[in-house]
């Protein structure tokens, strides 16, 4: 027996800066995906597991240094410690701040899931 394709449960919007909320090149783009989404959820509601926009979407912020320095050592954002890394014989600064963020971005994430 042959399985239907899986549904969308749920769309990421990455590139949201840390103060001033989504990046403004990027909201033109993330607007044109948001009221594509709509027009799909009118015409096709069965590909997707949510039935308003608004659940279907979860923002993420860019995760910076953060991320490159977390997915180079192959590590998650929670085993990672903060201040000066060594990449590859570059010192690189990971904030605490940051690296929390990060880990408050994956848990928000998650919890949609």
């Amino acid at each position: 027996m042959r399985e239907g394709l899986p549904k969308v449960h749920l769309i990421a919007k990455n590139r949201i800066t840390q103060y001033m909320g989504a990046a403004s090149a990027y909201a033109v783009v993330l607007k044109a995906i948001e009221n594509d989404i709509q027009a799909l959820l009118k015409s096709n509601p069965e590909i997707f597991t949510f039935s308003k926009l608004d659940k279907g979407f979860v923002e993420i912020r860019d995760f910076q240094s953060t991320g490159v320095v977390a997915f180079a050592k192959g590590m998650p954002f929670a085993k990672l410690s903060s201040g000066k890394q060594s990449l590859n014989g570059h010192r690189v600064q990971v904030k605490e701040e940051y690296r929390q963020n990060s880990i408050d971005s994956i848990e928000n994430l998650v919890t949609h899931l």
